[in-house]
């Protein structure tokens, strides 16, 4: 396809002065015969400029049919889902509208009905930890496959995570700059779940617990009986609170690995009559909206969970425009700073 730099090496003059021309620049000093090469030579080489350029791409884009599959915790429940993953799928679903790119196939790794395959997308975002091999069978192009929050070592796919080490650390480093030395951690078990009904889900290590022990282990302050593991739901942070509440040394301040299990933590520790953050801090994981309006308001680490589902997108029309190699891309986090974990040093 001609360019204005071919266009430019063709009439002997610069690529500034064509560029000038062709976008009937007035201000420009050039004579009439220079003017009308430019606008032959163009002709001649069929050269189309980059806003026609860029509405064929526009036109491409459009007869793109992408697939989502999403692991569902709660079967045929989206309105319910965990809003970590909805803001994920938001992300994704408003890029794909403002590219007109179609999303033809939502599927649900946990839904009772079996999945046919989806061989004839032009490519498919997984999000959650689905089994690879597995999601090979609904779609065989793996050069078109992006995984997205998944736990498993996944080299060679495209992958979009967050920045788990940075994130931990940030929040054990905030605890113990205001003093804390006991600190506590409450988190969910991670699996990579498996499409078919024949086999059971595997259990993988969780991020954020192997860096909590790992960065605590490094500041020399480690206590196992501090951690405290369960599912994802409010209810059972609420539970784990009160396993932790029952040890005779209490921690001064718990990292808690998502903010719905802090809300039920909350709960419990509000109903052993301990204060937040008096009694103990406490530090979640997500800022989902709700988390500025606890009581008392959610420190937490900001996930940009729409950047995620966005930038898996971005990453498939790289591949479709012929990127080879696998990229896995990392995102960053920030802790917002709030009264739950208090700004006062502990003496």
């Amino acid at each position: 396809m001609a360019t204005i730099k071919d266009i430019a090496q063709e009439a002997g003059v610069s690529a500034a002065t064509v560029s000038r021309v062709l976008n009937n620049d007035t201000s420009l000093a050039v004579s009439e015969e220079t003017r009308s090469r430019i606008f032959s030579i163009a002709e001649q080489l069929q050269y189309k400029p980059s806003k026609l350029r860029r509405l064929k791409k526009d036109e491409q884009l459009s007869r793109l049919q992408f697939g989502l599959l999403m692991w569902s915790t709660l079967e045929d429940e989206p309105e319910h889902e965990d809003p970590y993953f909805s803001s994920i799928r938001k992300g994704i679903e408003m890029r794909c509208e403002e590219l007109g790119i179609q999303i033809v196939k939502l599927l649900r790794g946990n839904s009772r009905m079996d999945m046919q395959p989806v061989h004839e997308l032009d490519g498919v975002i997984v999000v959650g930890s689905i089994d690879d091999s597995d999601v090979r069978h609904l779609y065989s192009n793996e050069n078109r496959l992006v995984f997205v929050n998944h736990s498993g070592a996944l080299n060679e796919y495209d992958t979009v995570k967050l920045h788990f080490e940075q994130a931990t650390k940030a929040v054990i480093t905030h605890l113990i700059e205001l003093g804390h030395k006991r600190i506590g951690y409450i988190g969910g078990n991670d699996h990579v779940h498996r499409l078919s009904r024949q086999h059971q889900a595997i259990e993988v290590d969780e991020p954020r617990r192997i860096f909590f022990e790992q960065i605590m282990r490094e500041h020399g302050i480690f206590d196992e009986s501090f951690m405290m593991m369960s599912s994802w739901s409010s209810t059972s942070g609420y539970e784990a609170m009160n396993r932790l509440l029952q040890q005779e040394v209490l921690p001064t301040a718990c990292f808690i690995a998502s903010d719905p299990m802090a809300v039920g933590a909350l709960r419990a520790l509000h109903e052993h009559g301990l204060r937040v953050p008096e009694d103990m801090a406490v530090v979640g994981f997500d800022d989902i909206e709700i988390s500025a309006y606890l009581n008392p308001p959610l420190t937490t680490v900001r996930v940009y969970t729409e950047h995620m589902g966005r930038s898996a997108v971005q990453l498939l029309l790289e591949r479709m425009e012929g990127r080879e190699a696998a990229v896995h891309m990392t995102i960053n986090t920030t802790l917002i700073v709030r009264e739950s974990c208090g700004s006062m040093q502990l003496q």
